[in-house]
């Protein structure tokens, strides 16, 4: 469901904050904490893999490039090498 809602700007930030230091939307981040206030352990919660994967998100860029360095070392390396 949709609705807004008038957040003082000092805890909207906190909680933005927050929730990208747990990578995480600030809609799902706001209902958790909702539902923990109110005592319910119903909001569904991301399956574990998939935050695991999300988590990892920031490093494609760093696997990429020790894949690109990695490729340009073997390709210094003579075939007569290799064996």
């Amino acid at each position: 469901m949709k609705t807004t809602l008038e957040i003082p700007d000092a805890i909207f930030h906190r909680a933005k904050a927050r929730a990208a230091e747990q990578r995480v939307p600030l809609r799902e981040f706001i209902s958790e904490a909702v539902a923990e206030k109110l005592g319910a352990k119903s909001v569904p919660r991301r399956k574990a893999r998939m935050k695991l994967a999300g988590s990892l998100v920031h490093l494609r860029k760093e696997t990429a490039r020790i894949t690109r360095l990695m490729e340009r070392e073997f390709e210094r390396i003579e075939p007569e090498e290799w064996t």
